[in-house]
């Protein structure tokens, strides 16, 4: 058994979507105490803003036309195709940054997708259980005054839900700058009752993730 964690989280040591994850995976490795665990964390280890471009080229020429960036960019882009496929179960932690998706997610996504296992005529993820964990530093849910400002949750539903295929469960954890953020202190009881909602959301997305793969399995 296996689970493939990522976090996109530059802020690791106060990081709300890590702690989030944490639980997610206290769940999985409750039911599934032998697992492994791959971990990828693209704060520690950006993914270069060049890889995409020379992956993409690479692939319309010859491999003995390739440069070297080229080649490594093609092998790495392999790899984490290989650390999705070979997992059981996949989690995501990943926030919402400057109203948009978090750029090392998007340039890792990016060059993984050049993989063509993973790509839009061979999803090898199709079915494969998945927990999305976002967070947002304010709330733009419906009837907030900025509803519709957070671009992030939607796209990562879109390619790791319709475009891979995964079985995903999503917790969204708003209002994390609460207690950061004096502007927003008038949202103190709010954001606490929305954390704890997260964080049962969190456990349970962790048991569910564990036994769908379990019911996967049988």
């Amino acid at each position: 058994m296996s689970l493939f964690r990522l976090d996109a989280s530059i802020f690791p040591a106060s990081s709300a979507s890590r702690a989030l994850a944490d639980l997610v995976e206290a769940e999985w490795t409750a039911s599934h105490p032998d697992s492994t665990v791959t971990r990828r964390d693209l704060a520690a280890d950006p993914v270069p803003a060049t890889a995409w471009a020379d992956a993409v080229t690479g692939g319309f020429l010859p491999e003995d036309q390739r440069t070297d960036r080229q080649n490594e960019a093609r092998a790495l882009a392999r790899t984490f195709a290989d650390e999705l496929i070979g997992a059981d179960a996949l989690l995501f932690a990943v926030p919402l940054y400057n109203y948009g998706v978090s750029q090392h997610f998007k340039t890792w996504f990016d060059l993984a997708y050049t993989d063509p296992r993973i790509d839009p005529t061979g999803t090898a993820l199709r079915g494969k259980p998945a927990t999305l964990v976002t967070v947002l530093g304010g709330n733009y849910a419906p009837g907030t005054p900025k509803e519709g400002w957070d671009h992030s949750t939607g796209w990562l539903r879109r390619v790791l839900k319709d475009v891979w295929g995964l079985d995903l469960r999503v917790v969204q954890r708003p209002f994390t700058l609460v207690g950061v953020n004096p502007a927003l202190d008038a949202f103190t009881d709010v954001a606490r009752e929305l954390k704890e909602a997260a964080e049962d959301s969190a456990r349970t997305y962790g048991r569910e993730l564990a036994e769908r793969r379990g019911s996967n399995a049988a």
